[in-house]
């Protein structure tokens, strides 16, 4: 080992360089470790989703049977009636889900961002019902909003209020689709917005106390922006997965009553698999597709100058 003259410090060590064959050798290795994982990507996600372009331009009956039809499908759906109200009703949903739930998960965030009795059990609770399954949470809310024997109906007519039709209603059953995943997805912003409010510096509290602010004030204008990433992180995920919205229509209302609440996605899955035109289904995939990621992208850049503020 040498010494720095200059400085009476050891000299920096430096480990010789790997050889070309052995680098090659450990490049093969990590290549070889990551080959199943990469075939399972490949074959379950690479292939279908090009596979599916290609059907997007094809009259596919999942048969078998297919011919080239160029861009005749994706005129098709510009012509659409049944397709351009899924998409008004898919946009009508995700306007209403992605607000309420970020604004009631950042509100239950704070409530339970506090040191008292039995808050563990508390935020158990709210969590609970991320992890419960589609078809057990369809199945309460069915019970509670069945118009003819549901426990809400019941109070309603108790206290001398006119009962609902909720999923039985036309003009209701996308409303009570929304009442049903706000439950479901709250409790996921609820454990982000905790772990945000915990990581904001106890310093700004500090300071925002000794100037005078109240609790309510402390909160909107020192943790509120502090929270801009989880906010963004919780904005964009919630939309994405509103646009995918599925399960639920599909284990409660089946699109009805009347196509009340036949979304994009439940609309791709008749076409698809109810009356086999898949190149028309693949279409309606890729358009929604992009969709996303336009509506993902500017989600992103508005919320990049607010982080950044």
């Amino acid at each position: 080992m040498t010494v720095d003259v200059l400085t009476d410090r050891p000299a920096p060590v430096h480990s010789p360089r790997r050889s070309g064959p052995r680098r090659s050798r450990d490049n093969l290795a990590g290549w070889g470790f990551a080959s199943p994982a990469l075939f399972l990507i490949a074959a379950f996600g690479l292939v279908p989703v090009v596979w599916s372009l290609v059907l997007s331009f094809q009259s596919n009956d999942l048969s078998g049977t297919s011919g080239w039809v160029g861009l005749a499908n994706y005129r098709q759906l510009a012509k659409d009636p049944l397709f351009t109200d899924s998409i008004r009703r898919t946009l009508v949903y995700t306007a209403l889900f992605v607000p309420i739930t970020v604004v009631g998960a950042l509100l239950l965030a704070a409530a339970l961002n506090r040191k008292i009795r039995f808050i563990g059990f508390y935020r158990t609770a709210v969590f609970i019902p991320v992890v419960t399954s589609t078809v057990a949470t369809a199945f309460v809310f069915n019970l509670l909003l069945d118009p003819d024997y549901g426990l809400v109906n019941s109070g309603l007519s108790k206290v001398s209020l006119p009962t609902q039709g909720f999923f039985a209603d036309p003009s209701e059953a996308l409303y009570a689709i929304l009442a049903m995943t706000v439950w479901g997805w709250i409790g996921f912003g609820v454990i982000i917005y905790l772990a945000a409010l915990q990581a904001v510096p106890q310093e700004l509290l500090e300071a925002a106390q000794l100037d005078g602010c109240s609790a309510w004030t402390s909160f909107w204008r020192v943790q509120v922006p502090q929270l801009a990433p989880a906010t963004t992180f919780l904005v964009v995920w919630l939309s994405i997965n509103a646009l995918q919205l599925f399960d639920e229509i599909y284990v409660t209302t089946k699109g009805g009553p009347v196509h009340a609440t036949t979304v994009v996605v439940y609309y791709l899955y008749q076409q698809a698999f109810q009356f086999f035109h898949g190149g028309y289904a693949a279409a309606i995939a890729y358009v929604l597709f992009l969709a996303i990621l336009a509506i993902t992208l500017v989600e992103l850049r508005v919320s990049r100058r607010w982080v950044d503020q």
